[in-house]
């Protein structure tokens, strides 16, 4: 898959999965900029943006759009974590996981599509829990699900304008927000270890490994795919929760 010089903005850029699909992305020919919090050194024009903050995302888009043109691609992977019930999420955190999760990606999608005239995709990087959810989670799991809502809204309202809005939902991946959520417990590894299990495929996921649907859906190659959301989660969501592992 060859991206011809196509422009491509990566919000969540520095970092994880979206640092894996911008440097991806470049490798294959698109000219490709990192939006993020902090610059992960990746070697892209990087632009640091809190995609919380509206005016900060448009600022970004305008500088990109006087340099190039037009927009092509956005790939909207920034995202947060946070912890806690519906009893025992504070407002701040609450507040915090949407702006970041759900408005994050509003704000660039609303900054960019103006720039998509010959049309283009966007591909909304979720989670699994926009499917399905564990303990704990109330604030990210919420954001996660209205981020299905949000895209096949948008895949609906702009596909005559020939703008495909598509969801990736991974299951466990090797980021740095992961390994921030393991430390969290004594002991790390085990939490390494248990989320290999849950997959059938035996193992966590590589942010290459995500990237490279993320890239297939930004491709012209999957030219009939929109409002679509694609699970990248070894098998996770196929098991049916408390069955025993059966000896063979």
């Amino acid at each position: 898959m060859d991206f011809g010089n196509k422009v491509a903005i990566v919000t969540g850029g520095g970092s994880g999965i979206g640092a894996a699909s911008a440097v991806l992305l470049h490798q294959r020919g698109a000219r490709v900029f990192a939006l993020d919090v902090r610059d992960g050194g990746t070697a892209l024009p990087f632009i640091r943006t809190d995609v919380a903050d509206s005016s900060q995302v448009n600022s970004a888009v305008e500088q990109i759009v006087a340099q190039c043109g037009c927009v092509d691609i956005v790939v909207a992977a920034a995202g947060i974590q946070t912890y806690g019930t519906a009893l025992t999420t504070t407002d701040a955190e609450w507040d915090r996981v949407l702006n970041v999760n759900l408005r994050g990606v509003w704000h660039i999608a609303r900054a960019a599509i103006p720039h998509m005239k010959g049309g283009g995709s966007i591909v909304v990087v979720s989670s699994v829990q926009a499917l399905a959810t564990q303990r704990n989670v109330f604030g990210y799991a919420t954001s996660k699900h209205a981020l299905t809502g949000l895209t096949r809204s948008m895949a609906l309202d702009f596909a005559a304008d020939g703008i495909r809005v598509n969801e990736v939902c991974p299951g466990t991946v090797d980021t740095p927000m992961f390994a921030n959520s393991a430390a969290l417990d004594p002991d790390p590894q085990s939490v390494y270890d248990a989320c290999a299990q849950m997959h059938p495929l035996g193992r966590i996921a590589k942010p290459e490994e995500v990237a490279e649907v993320i890239a297939f859906l930004a491709h012209s190659a999957s030219s009939f795919v929109t409002g679509a959301v694609w699970t990248v989660d070894g098998g996770l969501l196929t098991i049916i929760g408390g069955v025993p592992k059966v000896k063979k």
